[in-house]
């Protein structure tokens, strides 16, 4: 990306495309080899994909390995893979009718474990999102249409705690620290949860218009005092203090639609990346204090349709992965 404010495109070689037969959603990078990329398909019947992806910095390419394609029932609303760099095996976990664990060896994949938060039925409420916990990495928090978020210890295959999170779906989860998360949902709020203390829930912040669900939140990991989230049919992106609620500290409205993504920059406390329905992918820089104008993005990238999903990973910093139509691209930062 180039550093303007004006439209730029970035140089050839800083843009890696790869083209899928179904279109893209989920995508996730590898800690423990990041040379592996996961990608999901987004076909609206059972039977979908997720392919894994050889990602090479030298030769500028993003090639599928045959071997590691696997069938996923429904679309995955997400998938991650594990976040440490030191893990015993290549984890992926994917989010969709349940939260599932596979391993990435090699030349194939093996399931892990299929786990349902549902107490009472062998069919689980479908599940928006979830976040793998980078301090603890044995927890893994999932957010439900249920209006539950479930925190599961993967390491036992066990629900850890099951909260009534919200009044309405919770569409997104993100952890702070160890024993801390937030959720977002359609009752329109941010709440954090401390798991030493389940009975209570502090709301950081309320959609300004009654009943707009907020669809994403991103937790800034470089600096946990800030987070991100925006709102349904909104070209705004939100960001919060945690230690002053309810008023943002900043309100970035440079999209011309909808913004469908965001994502913090891994090695930087002070850069954000977004991305929407006008099929432009947004970097900012915050300043330490706004001006009266508002915020410019510092570079942008122009896409071949609306994106819809962006991952800035900590395994590849240099490189923010955008999804749009049936692509795939890795652009270089």
């Amino acid at each position: 990306m180039e550093n303007s404010t004006q439209e730029s495109q970035p140089r050839p070689e800083n843009v890696v495309t790869y083209e899928s037969p179904y279109p893209i959603y989920a995508m996730a990078i590898s800690a423990v080899n990041r040379r592996r990329v996961a990608v999901g398909s987004f076909i609206e019947e059972l039977k979908n994909r997720v392919d894994i992806l050889s990602f090479s910095e030298d030769s500028s390419s993003l090639k599928p390995v045959p071997s590691l394609s696997f069938d996923h029932p429904y679309p995955p609303t997400k998938l991650l893979f594990h976040p440490s760099v030191s893990a015993p095996s290549n984890l992926l976990a994917s989010s969709g009718d349940f939260l599932r664990l596979w391993e990435v060896k090699d030349s194939s994949i093996a399931a892990v474990s299929t786990l349902n938060n549902s107490k009472t039925s062998e069919y689980s409420a479908p599940l928006t999102s979830f976040d793998w916990n980078e301090v603890e990495p044995r927890r893994i928090g999932t957010s439900s249409i249920d209006t539950t978020c479930t925190i599961w210890d993967i390491e036992k295959g066990v629900v850890e705690t099951q909260l009534i999170a919200h009044d309405k779906e919770v569409y997104d989860i993100a952890w702070g620290e160890a024993g801390v998360f937030a959720s977002v949902s359609a009752d329109g709020s941010v709440r954090i949860f401390d798991l030493r203390d389940k009975e209570h829930s502090t709301i950081i912040y309320e959609s300004p218009m009654p009943d707009t669900p907020l669809l994403r939140l991103a937790w800034n990991k470089q600096d946990l005092r800030y987070m991100a989230t925006i709102l349904m049919d909104s070209n705004k992106i939100v960001i919060l203090d945690i230690r002053s609620p309810t008023m943002p500290v900043a309100e970035l409205e440079r999209h011309s639609a909808s913004v469908n993504a965001i994502a913090w920059a891994p090695q930087s406390a002070r850069h954000i990346c977004s991305a929407g329905d006008d099929a432009q992918a947004l970097l900012w820089e915050l300043p330490t204090v706004a001006g009266p104008n508002g915020i410019d993005p510092m570079s942008m990238y122009s896409a071949g349709a609306e994106i819809n999903q962006l991952q800035w990973s900590a395994a590849q910093p240099d490189w923010i992965a955008v999804a749009f139509a049936n692509k795939m691209q890795m652009l270089k930062v």
